[in-house]
């Protein structure tokens, strides 16, 4: 199997299985020197493991990281980092009904087509659970990243839609709630809605806004390398994702070319910032702010026809542990996989830069 590294000088590889013994990754390229601050990271982890709201699935992990290598003495070697985060609370007979069906709108078929064989224990390498190891290494990336601020939060669940620009908001209160939506009357709102969508045993979907200021400029290659281009791809990459825009993104179809151009200020600052941030595929130091739209959960607990590996219709019911939305859990994520990709170019630029 392929495609289990991201980045090109700050680069990810992951391995595990949701019910496998534990997840785990290795970080190449982090520069030496680094100070690290080890509960920040877990800190990152405690915001997305399972379990920590009546929202969110009830699986009990802990989600503890331990280092086995790169850093000593609270700092980067500039060696390999290698990492482990346990699996405790695996119950794989929650997946027996599923060892010869397909669940709708999961990676079940394409993975047995593809492969010849599957895990179908939580979705063993599908499952999002390997997003775990995704958030560690986005912390270590932040901690790179002095001074750059990255900060995202639930804009939307459903039809529900929080319509103020990010300046308008206090991000800061979105850790204040479960759902992690920055405005507290809307994030009572959206709790009431998924526990109202997770009592018929049904899904739903919703929107994570990120936010990420201080950027220098000149991020970004202008050709295939683009910004904006690697944080689609970083984004698309999470689990449930669906959609990606970024500055005016699809609204700005809709715009004359005069109302949407960012007029400068005589710093190089623009006077708006229908750009996001970036420009040409490179950052021009305003925020780069965008949105990531995730599906519904396809795990239903209710009852639905589907299709066994013989091609017969057969009358499933999810069982298990399940998020019946996703977003609140994908906040700590889309700040990681947004972190990975400026560590990564911000390396870039300063090999180009020596």
């Amino acid at each position: 199997m392929a495609g289990n590294s991201f980045g090109k000088l700050f680069n990810l590889t992951t391995y595990g299985e949701s019910h496998g013994t534990a997840l785990g990754g290795v970080i190449d390229g982090c520069p030496s020197g680094v100070t690290l601050n080890l509960d920040a990271i877990q800190h990152e982890l405690n915001r997305r493991k399972p379990g920590q709201s009546a929202i969110v699935t009830q699986r009990k992990e802990p989600d503890t990281v331990k280092f086995h290598s790169g850093i000593f003495e609270g700092k980067t070697t500039g060696t390999p980092i290698g990492f482990v985060i346990e699996n405790t609370n695996q119950k794989s007979h929650d997946y027996s009904h599923i060892k010869d069906s397909y669940r709708p709108s999961h990676a079940d078929y394409v993975y047995d087509k593809k492969y010849g064989f599957r895990d179908y224990r939580g979705g063993g390498r599908s499952s999002a659970r390997e997003t775990a190891c995704r958030v560690v290494a986005g912390a270590i990336a932040k901690q790179l990243l002095k001074g750059i601020e990255i900060t995202a939060y639930v804009s939307g669940v459903g039809t529900m839609k929080l319509n103020k620009p990010h300046t308008a908001l206090n991000l800061a209160n979105a850790e204040e709630n479960i759902v992690r939506c920055p405005d507290p009357e809307m994030a009572k709102q959206m709790e009431s809605y998924i526990k109202e969508v997770r009592s018929k045993g049904d899904t739903v979907g919703g929107i994570v806004s990120c936010v990420i200021k201080n950027v220098p400029v000149g991020l970004g290659e202008p050709v295939f390398d683009k910004l904006h281009a690697e944080l689609g791809k970083a984004m698309l990459s999470i689990n449930a994702v669906k959609g990606f825009e970024y500055g005016s993104g699809f609204h700005g179809s809709t715009m004359y070319g005069s109302e949407h151009n960012d007029a400068f200020n005589n710093d190089g600052s623009t006077k708006t910032n229908y750009s996001g941030g970036i420009q040409g595929g490179i950052s021009n130091g305003m925020d780069i702010y965008f949105n990531v739209a995730f599906k519904p959960v396809a795990t239903l607990i209710q009852k639905y026809e589907t299709i066994d590996k013989h091609g017969k219709t057969v009358e499933m019911q999810g069982k298990g542990r399940h998020d019946p939305c996703v977003v609140p859990r994908a906040v700590p994520i889309v700040e990681a996989m947004a972190a990975l990709v400026l560590a990564d170019y911000y390396l870039i630029n300063k090999m180009h830069t020596q």
